[in-house]
C-alpha cells in the first residue's frame, strides 16, 4: 500500500490475520499495516519528455519507424573502439559483458531465446553468430522451451531477448534455465527490467521510448546489439580479423543507409494504395533476410490486419507455391548476397506462374529486375554487408505496414486485441 501525503509517501506491506479477539475465525480478517515501511529503491527516469511525445509525427509507430537511427548510433555509442583517426572501427566494448566473454566462448552452444519480433531478430543474427563464433547457436520460441522442458545444460549459453524486458513466456523460460545452471544474457530496451535484473549479464539497446505496439525500432536495434555481441564473441579469431573489420565498418555506415532507405516512404505510400483492398500478402526471404519476410509479415498482420505470412523460399515448393495465382501479391526480397542466385530463380518460378511480384534489390541492381519484367514493382534499397542487410531491408516494409494501416482506417498504435507487453502466458 502507498500513501501519499504532504508531497511525501511512504510504501507498507499490508498481512491479514485470521484471529479475532484471540479467537481464531475462518472467515473475519483484520488488516494491519507492519511497523516498518518497505524499502525501495528510486529509479529515475533519464529521458526527454519528445521521447514520449508524437512530434510532427501523426502516429507513434510513424515516429519510431524514422528515429532508428538515431536509435541505432545511440546504441552503438561508447561501444565500438575507434582507431585516432576517428574513421576505422579497432573494436568493439560491450561493458556488461567484460567478465562473462571468455565463459560463453567456452559454451557448448548459445541458445536464443524470445517472442515474436524479438524472435525475429534472432533469425536474422544466427546464421552470423554462428559464423564468428564457431559454436552451435539454437532457437527457442520462449513459450515452447517451457511446454517442451527443453533440455538446457551448465555449459550452455542462453540469451534472452525482449524490448520490454517483461515478457511472461521469456521471463518464465529464463527462470527455467538458470534453475538449471546455464548462463543466462539479456538483450533488452528497459532498464531495471525483470529480464536485465534476472540475468547474469547482458546489453541494453538503447533504442529509446517505444510507445507503439508493433515494434519496430526495437527490432532493428536487437539485431545491431546482437550482432556487436558476436563480433565480441570472436575478438580473439585471427583467422576472422578481416570480416569482423568489415562489419564494424558496415556498422559505422548503417544509421546513414537507413535514412536513405526511409526516402522511400512515398513509394511505400503509392504501393500501400495498390494493396490495401487485398486479403493476402506472401514474403519471400532466404538466409539473412528469411528474418525480414517473418517481421514483415508480422508487421502486415498486426497493424493493419491483413493475412500475410513469411515464407522461407526454400520451402516455396513445398506447398506455398500452390496460392500463387495472378491476384496474390508476392513481395521477395532478393538482395545482393549468398543467397541472390536461389532468390532469382525464385523470382522466376513466381512469375511463370503468373504472381503480382514486388522485389526488394540492391540498389545498383539491374539484373534481377529484368528477370522479373515490366509488371514487377521493384524497391531499390542501399547497400550494406550481407549480415546487415535485414535491418535496411525491413525499413520499406515497416513503412508498407503502416501506411496500409492507415489507408484501411485502423488504430496504427494500438492494434486489436493486442498489448505493448505480454505479462500473461
Amino acid at each position: 500500500m502507498a500513501h501519499l501525503h504532504d508531497g511525501g509517501y511512504g510504501i507498507y506491506r499490508m498481512e491479514k490475520t485470521t484471529s479475532v479477539g484471540g479467537i481464531e475465525s475462518p472467515v473475519s480478517y483484520e488488516p494491519t499495516v507492519q511497523s516498518a515501511e518497505v524499502e525501495r529503491t528510486v529509479e529515475t527516469l533519464k529521458m526527454e519528455v519528445e521521447q514520449i511525445m508524437k512530434g510532427n509525427f501523426k502516429h507513434f509507430m510513424q515516429k519510431e519507424i524514422h528515429e532508428q537511427p538515431e536509435s541505432m548510433t545511440q546504441g552503438m555509442r561508447g561501444r565500438m573502439v575507434m582507431c585516432d583517426d576517428g574513421k576505422i572501427v579497432e573494436r568493439i566494448f560491450l561493458g556488461g559483458m567484460v567478465n562473462f566473454v571468455s565463459t560463453i566462448r567456452r559454451s557448448r552452444r548459445i541458445i536464443l531465446c524470445g517472442c515474436g519480433t524479438s524472435y525475429h531478430s534472432a533469425i536474422a543474427v544466427r546464421q552470423l553468430m554462428e559464423e564468428l563464433t564457431e559454436l552451435p547457436v539454437t532457437l527457442e520460441l520462449a513459450s515452447d522451451v517451457l511446454d517442451r522442458q527443453c533440455p538446457f545444460f551448465r555449459d550452455d549459453t542462453c540469451i534472452f531477448i525482449s524490448q520490454s524486458g517483461e515478457t511472461a513466456d521469456t521471463l518464465k523460460a529464463m527462470q527455467y534455465a538458470k534453475e538449471r545452471g546455464a548462463l543466462c544474457l539479456g538483450i533488452v530496451n528497459t532498464v531495471g527490467s525483470a529480464i536485465s535484473r534476472g540475468t547474469d549479464c547482458g546489453v541494453h539497446i538503447n533504442a529509446g521510448a517505444e510507445i507503439g505496439v508493433a515494434s519496430t525500432k526495437a527490432y532493428t536495434c536487437q539485431i545491431v546489439a546482437m550482432v556487436m555481441l558476436a563480433l565480441a564473441l570472436s575478438e580473439d579469431s585471427m583467422s576472422r580479423a578481416h570480416r569482423r573489420k568489415e562489419i564494424m565498418q558496415s556498422l559505422l555506415e548503417l544509421p546513414n543507409q537507413v535514412r536513405k532507405a526511409l526516402q522511400l516512404d512515398q513509394q511505400m505510400l503509392a504501393l500501400a494504395a495498390e494493396l490495401k483492398e487485398e486479403h493476402s500478402l506472401l514474403l519471400f526471404g532466404r538466409g539473412y533476410n528469411y528474418a525480414t519476410a517473418l517481421e514483415g509479415a508480422l508487421k502486415v498482420k498486426e497493424v493493419a490486419l491483413l493475412h500475410s505470412e513469411g515464407i522461407l523460399a526454400g520451402e516455396m515448393k513445398h506447398g506455398p507455391l500452390a496460392l500463387v495465382d495472378e491476384t496474390m501479391p508476392l513481395i521477395v526480397v532478393a538482395t545482393r548476397d549468398s543467397s541472390y542466385k536461389k532468390q532469382e530463380s525464385v523470382v522466376q518460378q513466381l512469375k511463370a506462374r503468373g504472381g503480382r511480384l514486388i522485389l526488394i534489390v540492391s540498389e545498383d541492381d539491374d539484373e534481377i529486375a529484368k528477370v522479373a519484367g515490366n509488371n514487377a514493382t521493384i524497391i531499390r534499397v542501399p547497400v550494406v554487408e550481407d549480415c546487415l542487410q535485414a535491418v535496411v531491408n525491413i525499413v520499406p516494409l515497416q513503412l508498407l505496414s503502416y501506411h496500409l494501416t492507415v489507408l484501411r482506417g485502423h488504430n496504427v498504435d494500438q492494434p486489436r486485441n493486442l498489448a505493448k507487453s505480454v505479462t500473461v502466458e
